[in-house]
């Protein structure tokens, strides 16, 4: 008699524990659908994107001899290139509401791995057959290693979903491990800030430092607002919340300064170069904070932590060696050829090379030693202001040429 009772207390517990196993499994399958969603969110709004910037590249170049300096708004080319951008944006804004941070963020590649291709195909770069090989066996075997991290990314990305609420944000803004986190990047910062303004450290290492610490901000305040806003879009309401005002101005003022650095760093290094070295630091730093701050790795086994890992190692050298093998700039001659001149082919013949001179304002291509130019090649000065008239009264001409000889 008294057994019974706990026999049927012990059948009475099972359902429950066999429809909590089915509910963790149904939630299981749900974020991995989550992960999938994001991510071709990300491959998709990074795939347009690109499409958008060679559009956009195309038209600047058919429109590169026109006279109007902004002819290129008048087209239909540009404004469907703009249009595909914010497009693809918005894919990847939403990307952030539905995966992880650590796996949306190293899904840039994919802009890599289509620009190269796009490249080739779209704006016809010239190449020729027994040249191909060379000039892009580096881009293919990129392209394939960026594929390949990219499949390890997703396959073994982290699966920690939170519901993006102003509850939710605020406990891990002020969470201590994240406090310790931003007090070690606000002081990083500052650091390279003060070297790159008063020590005129211009290192293409710290300016994209300042870039990937700025970025690593930009992509938590992006996710949390993306998810506040699918969210009150679902009928949770999240905009009543401070939080996610704080969030969006953090957004934008990091994304501005962002750019800003950006913008100085192309006028010191090359497009490729700020590619491959901003992709690693930028893909590096964002996964950093995205697992101090919304705890993406927590509960992960060793081997997907070791396999996601191998899938960035993988996409950083696929993206190094396409932005690697792009053509270099051609260097602007220091010599201007009379050619170019009408009605002056006559001294170009003489073989005289006419240069402006270096302490006149038109001081372009200037040489300021000129003890190794032979006496055939000896430079002509373009005087800025014209010559005084002579005492016959003719009028000078518009330039001279003055005779060097080598110093002994």
């Amino acid at each position: 008699m008294d057994t019974a009772p706990g026999a049927g207390l012990q059948l009475q517990q099972l359902p429950p524990a066999s429809s909590a196993t089915s509910v963790s499994v149904s939630e299981g399958s749900f974020s991995y659908k989550e992960n999938l969603i994001g991510a071709l969110l990300a491959i998709f709004g990074h795939l347009v994107v690109s499409i958008a910037l060679n559009l956009q590249k195309y038209c600047h170049i058919r429109l590169a001899g026109s006279k109007d300096a902004r002819a290129y708004f008048k087209t239909k080319t540009w404004w469907l290139g703009l249009f595909l951008m914010l497009l693809g944006e918005l894919g990847v804004f939403a990307s952030y509401a539905f995966a992880p941070l650590s796996l949306i963020v190293p899904l840039s590649a994919v802009s890599v791995i289509a620009s190269a291709i796009i490249g080739i195909i779209f704006i016809k770069e010239k190449w020729k057959p027994k040249d191909f090989l060379r000039r892009y066996i580096l881009s293919f075997i990129g392209c394939g290693l960026a594929i390949v991290g990219t499949y390890l990314l997703v396959t073994f990305a982290p699966n920690s979903h939170e519901k993006m609420t102003g509850e939710n944000i605020t406990r891990h803004l002020v969470s201590w491990p994240f406090l310790l986190y931003m007090l070690v990047e606000i002081v990083l910062f500052c650091l390279l800030l003060y070297f790159y303004k008063e020590k005129n450290a211009t290192n293409i290492i710290v300016i994209l430092l300042l870039v990937a610490l700025l970025g690593s901000m930009t992509v938590v305040t992006v996710k949390a607002v993306a998810g506040m806003l699918v969210l009150s879009i679902q009928g949770n309401l999240q905009l009543d919340y401070p939080i996610f005002y704080v969030m969006f101005v953090c957004m934008v003022a990091t994304a501005v300064y962002q750019a800003a650095f950006l913008s100085q760093a192309s006028q010191i290094y090359d497009s490729s170069l700020i590619a491959s070295v901003g992709y690693i630091l930028s893909t590096t730093v964002a996964i950093t904070a995205g697992a101090v701050f919304y705890l993406d790795f927590v509960g992960e086994d060793a081997l997907h932590i070791c396999m996601f890992a191998l899938g960035c190692l993988i996409a950083f050298l696929g993206v190094f060696l396409i932005t690697r093998n792009r053509k270099k700039a051609i260097p602007f001659e220091p010599y201007i050829s009379m050619d170019a001149m009408p009605g002056m082919q006559n001294m170009h013949d003489k073989g005289m090379t006419v240069q402006p001179d270096l302490k006149a304002s038109f001081s372009y291509g200037a040489l300021e030693n000129n003890d190794n130019i032979s006496e055939i090649y000896a430079p002509a000065t373009l005087p800025v202001m014209q010559e005084e008239h002579s005492s016959r009264g003719t009028p000078g001409v518009p330039y001279r040429v003055l005779e060097h000889s080598k110093k002994e």
